[in-house]
């Protein structure tokens, strides 16, 4: 009787659907870590930021306390300055993200939705921070695809490369310049937390972006647990959908020969990816 009892108690600390934002399989224990050493630090304007989200129909979406916070001290590790953000929703990761800049740090932060961000974004005003968000509405990739395009002139080569214009050109002369891309390895961070069936075609872009030695964090690797789900667990159709296309993530970046990689079970998973080449 003992043990059916101790058995009935453990079920019922479990979560009991999938598509909890924590994966600890004790309620009591991720609140335990919630209010020890989460809220009591958590910024207000974080906090504040977390409950109006949290009344919001989507508020699933939001990244958890615990991962903002982990965001937060990263990012203050590894001195960030250059960011970016790929899915914003409200606001919250960017939030943490730009507390934990200097003042001069950059934000390069893209949603398909304004209108979520706007909820947040007189929270981070009031915090004196928007100053640092550069927010673009749209899909990210075709912004990624114009930065990867974007190329300036550096040095010039040697002078033996200077060519002679024609004489009926006033004899300018045209000087042959080396062609770098202008935004290639210039974001020390990048975050994201968006479509997942474009997990792939994001990362085939921003390896070119980060900086050698730099970090990009992929949200939801572990995606409500389901990479390890049964084919006939009750997955919701969303967590479903996605499934494949998380798995497939992380078979790309475990066998990605450019990076270091550090899976981790906070918030919904996040992989966090270190560029070595």
């Amino acid at each position: 009787m003992a043990s059916n009892q101790e058995g009935q108690q453990n079920q019922a600390g479990r979560h009991q659907e999938v598509g909890h934002k924590s994966l600890l399989q004790s309620d009591a224990l991720y609140q335990y870590i919630l209010e020890t050493s989460v809220y009591p630090r958590e910024p207000k304007p974080m906090k504040e930021l977390r409950e109006l989200t949290a009344k919001h129909p989507w508020n699933i979406m939001t990244t958890s306390a615990d991962e903002g916070q982990f965001l937060n001290m990263l990012l203050k590790l590894i001195n960030a300055k250059n960011t970016m953000e790929i899915g914003v929703y409200t606001g919250y990761s960017l939030l943490a993200t730009a507390l934990a800049l200097p003042d001069d740090g950059k934000i390069l932060a893209m949603d398909i939705n304004r209108e979520n961000y706007e909820l947040g974004l007189p929270i981070i005003e009031k915090a004196g921070l928007a100053h640092k968000i550069d927010f673009r509405e749209g899909p990210a990739l075709p912004v990624l695809d114009q930065m990867i395009e974007d190329v300036s002139t550096i040095m010039p080569l040697a002078h033996s490369n200077i060519l002679h214009a024609s004489s009926e050109q006033n004899c300018n002369f045209k000087i042959i310049t080396k062609l770098q891309g202008k935004y290639h390895g210039t974001f020390d961070f990048i975050f994201v937390d968006a479509d997942k069936d474009n997990y792939l075609n994001y990362h085939k872009r921003l390896i070119d972006l980060v900086k050698v030695g730099g970090l990009i964090g992929y949200d939801n690797t572990l995606w409500n647990g389901s990479v390890v789900a049964p084919p006939d667990a009750p997955l919701r159709k969303y967590v479903r959908y996605y499934k494949d296309f998380v798995l497939e993530l992380n078979k790309a970046l475990a066998a990605d020969p450019r990076i270091e990689i550090c899976q981790l079970p906070v918030g919904d998973g996040i992989t966090l990816c270190r560029r070595i080449s």
